[in-house]
């Protein structure tokens, strides 16, 4: 009897453990700072390009601007490679990647985009190409960062974060361009990059003397080598696979999340504070209860758990479209993606960390990242037009059965009996 009080004792200090520290609040500012400049070009650009009078199609095609998340992996060997003079192995790139975020942003709302769609975006490519050279090097320290019994609570803190930071660009930034210029608006976006700038100079190192590749050719081929190596060329080839399918319905049914809405006849102020308000409780209650799941489940069952949430709630969108600008709807509408979605976020992260080796941290996280960034790239540069061609009902439903496959492939990547706490 005392045996099992001591160890259950233990397991609920280590519970608490895992929950209150000094990582978990860190996951906390890489989330936020991660997910704001992708929210300012997946909610708060094509807002502002529809509100404009920029045709759908134009809108959809600017998802290519996200080639950068695709092919990060292209350069992270060069910051797994190179340390920077200042501020250390991984800090120096945040900050580097952080201040370029700031002028980028902060420069969008001077353009006009009747005039200048084109300028538009090469500016909205550039902020890309920093906000995924961002990604690399805060992927990588986390994944320094966290022990592997953290995995799963911390990376689905950092992923409720980065869904929170939307409510800046997709809420009160839309608020804000009812009453002022947009050029103001986007000067505000730009401001909150100021919670990664204080992280960075806050924090410390997660290694305090790390080892980086000793050459170029090490820091490139060493990554890809030691995967196959570890999984398998079959299982490898399964494990990308996945990463490419898992999120793919979900991915295109939000890609012209902020455009529907406007379409089903919400204004701007609405859009900004139910849809928002509904977004930001059920992330709170996603990252509680999806964190909490997962330390008790395990990340390969929370996997398919939330990846059937997810599912259900791309139907959500399709019966919006239909019952029309119910603002009750809206809310249900939103709090369900934002619960689903969240939570399948969160376990998909937590497996992409499982399968990354620490020492290889920045190139395997670019890679595995990177091809769960295609679908929103490619796939969602042509939503636009598929819209245009069926309508929005039409379009979800599609989504719909675009996430089945991913689910499949559960069955091999992460069985529901092959328990991993």
């Amino acid at each position: 009897m005392e045996t099992n009080f001591g160890e259950q004792r233990s397991r609920q200090e280590s519970f608490k453990e895992a929950l209150l520290n000094k990582r978990m609040l860190i996951c906390v500012f890489t989330g936020f700072t991660s997910g704001l400049p992708l929210y300012v070009l997946i909610q708060l650009v094509p807002g502002w390009l529809r509100v404009e009078g920029v045709g759908l199609a134009e809108i959809g095609f600017f998802a290519l601007i996200g080639v950068p998340y695709t092919w990060k992996f292209i350069w992270s060997p060069l910051m797994d490679r190179f340390t920077l003079p200042f501020l250390g192995h991984r800090r120096g790139w945040m900050l580097v990647t952080q201040l370029a975020l700031f002028l980028s942003i902060g420069s969008m709302g001077f353009l006009n985009p009747a005039l200048s769609i084109w300028t538009v975006a090469y500016l909205a490519a550039a902020v890309a190409f920093f906000s995924a050279s961002q990604d690399i090097v805060l992927d990588a320290y986390r994944r320094e960062l966290l022990p592997d019994v953290e995995l799963g609570i911390g990376n689905s803190i950092h992923v409720q974060a980065y869904r929170l930071s939307g409510l800046v660009p997709g809420s009160l930034a839309l608020i804000l361009a009812d009453h002022i210029p947009w050029q103001t608006v986007f000067m505000v976006v730009a401001l909150f990059m100021g919670v990664g700038l204080i992280m960075t100079l806050v924090i410390q190192e997660a290694i305090a003397d790390p080892s980086p590749p000793k050459s170029m050719r090490e820091a490139i081929t060493e990554p890809f080598i030691e995967f196959v190596q570890r999984k398998g060329p079959a299982s490898a080839g399964l494990v990308l696979a996945f990463l490419f399918l898992y999120k793919l319905g979900d991915n295109m049914a939000t890609a012209l999340q902020t455009p529907f809405y406007v379409d089903v006849g919400f204004s701007l102020t609405q859009i900004g504070s139910i849809a928002k308000f509904a977004s930001l409780i059920s992330a709170i209650v996603g990252g509680l209860v999806g964190g909490i799941m997962m330390i008790k489940l395990g990340i390969n069952r929370a996997l398919w758990i939330f990846g059937v949430v997810q599912v259900v709630s791309i139907l959500g969108f399709a019966l919006l479209s239909e019952v029309g600008a119910n603002p009750w709807m809206l809310g249900v509408t939103v709090s369900l993606e934002y619960l689903g979605v969240g939570l399948g976020t969160a376990a998909f992260t937590a497996f992409i960390a499982k399968n990354t080796n620490p020492v290889f941290a920045a190139t395997q996280f670019a890679l595995f990242t990177a091809l769960t960034s295609v679908p929103r790239t490619v796939a969602n540069a042509v939503t636009g037009v598929i819209v245009e061609q069926t309508g929005w009902t039409t379009f979800f439903l599609l989504c719909t059965g675009l996430a089945i496959p991913g689910m499949l492939l559960l069955y091999r990547v992460a069985p529901w009996n092959d328990v991993d706490r």
